[in-house]
């Protein structure tokens, strides 16, 4: 387990960085216990420190974020009004690159969950949009696991030829095949003992999610050209930015597969609806493409505030674009909401025209004018409870508030609606 050690100063005058790095698997040492192997320091500015290359200072004037470089420690300072940001640079400097990020309570309560579900070798689904850190989730569960000290190996299913996919999953022996010159492990043999991610799992063709039943029942496979199994000692972790459900009802996805894989479901939330990790995402970010800069770039309130206000269709990986754009454009020692520029700008937020159709509407804002309509109908159908509301729409109170936000932007106030149509009922 990774612990840190805080000086008293700083455990009094930083509680709230104390307490985010406790609930993400920090062990908080005492100052006057004996530090373990790897613990990283934290003192205040001026205090005495007992290993410089695993030291970080935390000063209160300023703005300022210094890495650890040639074995001196880093340093970082800054006041209340900036602890959002600062306490995310300070995160990312005492977690380093692979610490996964994150803020929002319910992102917490994700990471809590993945090293508890670590502790235990069972296979896992991870569901999700595109690009919302399903990989990082599942390099975490590695990480936590007993095999981490094993090799982990990621695939996408959707980026390897059908024709190629078997033989790169389970191996195959010399002149098995047409161009087969020599014999492959394969990607299940090449974890062995470790963990094998297969993301976009629902992309894998019918034929051959039989024969990966069949592995992760029997924990052995046949390489292509083979007579005689091989056991393999793997964890599985599946990825998909489906509804595997919803694939198994279509019949383009085996439900005993699915079964096999869903023994513990996770599912991650696209960036738009978990807003506070967008300041913290954003630090990690900045210092992981600052480079050598003599000066950390650091977010103005208004580049911040910009950021947290789009919608985000590209999730994470939008966001790292857009960070690597920012400290391009800013050669100083802020980034600027100037310094913003997205992939594309936000959706346009247009008020629906009662009784006429918008021909110009995208596809998007007619899905989205169809989704606020189904929440004003729901809502009055319940009397205004957004608790039964959000039951029956199947989506949880968060999203239901976050989806009233954004209609409020728009000049649609749906609770109000709502409790007009249900009096007028």
């Amino acid at each position: 387990m990774r612990s840190i050690t805080p000086s008293a100063t700083v455990e009094q005058a930083h509680l709230t960085l104390v307490s985010s790095l406790r609930a993400q698997g920090f062990s908080v040492q005492p100052a006057t216990a004996r530090a373990q192997p790897g613990t990283t320091f934290l003192v205040a500015e001026g205090e005495a420190m007992a290993a410089p290359s695993r030291t970080v200072i935390l000063g209160a004037q300023g703005r300022e974020v210094i890495p650890f470089r040639d074995g001196q420690p880093a340093r970082i300072a800054y006041g209340h009004a900036d602890a959002a940001v600062g306490n995310a640079f300070a995160r990312a400097l005492v977690g380093g690159p692979e610490l996964p990020t994150a803020a929002d309570p319910e992102s917490l309560a994700l990471l809590a969950l993945a090293e508890r579900v670590a502790q235990a070798d069972i296979t896992v689904l991870i569901n999700g949009p595109t690009g919302t850190g399903k990989e990082v989730l599942a390099r975490t569960i590695h990480l936590n696991s007993e095999r981490r000290d094993g090799p982990f190996v990621a695939i996408n299913c959707a980026a390897l030829p059908e024709t190629m996919l078997e033989a790169m999953l389970f191996g195959h022996q010399k002149g098995a095949f047409t161009g087969a010159s020599s014999g492959g492990e394969g990607f299940f043999r090449a974890a062995n003992g470790g963990t094998l991610l297969l993301d976009e799992i629902a992309e894998m063709p019918l034929n051959l999610q039989a024969k990966l039943l069949r592995v992760l029942q029997e924990r052995e496979v046949v390489p292509i050209g083979a007579t005689m199994p091989q056991p393999v000692d793997v964890r599985v972790i599946a990825c998909a930015n489906r509804d595997l459900q919803a694939e198994v009802a279509a019949g383009r996805f085996r439900a005993d597969l699915y079964y096999r894989l869903s023994v513990f479901p996770l599912t991650t939330k696209a960036l738009a609806e978990r807003p506070q990790d967008i300041p913290a995402l954003a630090a990690t970010m900045i210092l992981r493409h600052a480079g050598n800069r003599p000066t950390i770039p650091w977010p103005s309130d208004a580049a911040i505030a910009t950021l947290v206000a789009h919608d985000w269709p590209g999730n994470v990986r939008e966001l790292e674009n857009v960070i690597q754009r920012a400290l391009l454009f800013a050669g100083g020692d802020t980034i600027e909401a100037s310094h913003i520029v997205f992939d594309r700008p936000a959706a346009p937020r247009l008020a629906p025209m009662p009784g006429a159709a918008n021909e110009d509407a995208t596809l998007g804002q007619v899905v989205q004018l169809s989704e606020f309509a189904a929440i004003r109908e729901t809502l009055a159908a319940c009397g205004g409870s957004r608790i039964e509301t959000a039951r029956r729409l199947g989506i949880s109170e968060r999203t239901l508030r976050y989806r009233l936000a954004r209609a409020r932007e728009q000049g649609d106030d749906l609770v109000a609606a709502a409790s007009t149509r249900a009096v007028s009922a």
